[in-house]
């Protein structure tokens, strides 16, 4: 039994059998780093705001945006910032979603070509990202909890998946491979 399926030289030199790119561009990295960081980091409050506020009673909701200005300068700062702590911390939060947005769009098409599931390669990257930025903490600034604390680590690791997950699946899909038109 035949088959309609054939890609001869000259099929593939005259763009009938349409190649695939590989790699993708340094502008397509970007715009799925970014939205990717922006889902991630959206979606990472709405954790925080089930878990740490709704269930865990940890803070209250209006604390989320301001959080990320007390752990980076510390408490004082967050004080006498009064309002201007919320729009820094919202400003550092979304900055640094961003930036591991586009930190994994980087790296995303090497687990791709090696046949590496998105989701998985999010979870490793969650770890890896909670300890880095804990590690900052810790040097930046005495206002973080205790991360030694297994409770504080589990939790931050949850926290992480809920952002690594979604920008996974986003930057997998934006950065899938496409055809030449």
């Amino acid at each position: 039994m035949g088959s309609n399926l054939s890609a001869s030289g000259n099929e593939l030199k005259n763009g009938s059998a349409l190649p695939v790119s590989d790699r993708p561009s340094f502008t397509a990295v970007v715009r799925a780093g970014v939205a990717g960081g922006l889902a991630g980091a959206v979606i990472i409050w709405i954790y925080e705001a089930l878990i740490w506020v709704g269930v865990q009673h940890l803070m209250p909701l209006a604390g989320i945006p301001r959080n990320a200005t007390g752990l980076v300068f510390g408490k004082a700062v967050q004080d006498s910032l009064g309002i201007g702590a919320y729009i820094l911390g919202t400003g550092i939060h979304f900055f640094f979603s961003i930036g591991w947005g586009i930190l994994f769009a980087a790296i995303w098409p090497y687990f791709r070509r090696r046949g590496y599931e998105a989701t998985f390669v999010a979870l490793f990257y969650a770890l890896f990202a909670w300890i880095v930025m804990h590690v900052a903490i810790s040097i930046a600034s005495n206002n973080h909890p205790n991360y030694f604390d297994p409770v504080v680590i589990i939790g931050g690791f949850m926290s992480h998946f809920c952002f690594t997950v979604p920008l996974a699946l986003i930057v997998k899909r934006m950065l899938a491979p496409q055809s030449y038109r």
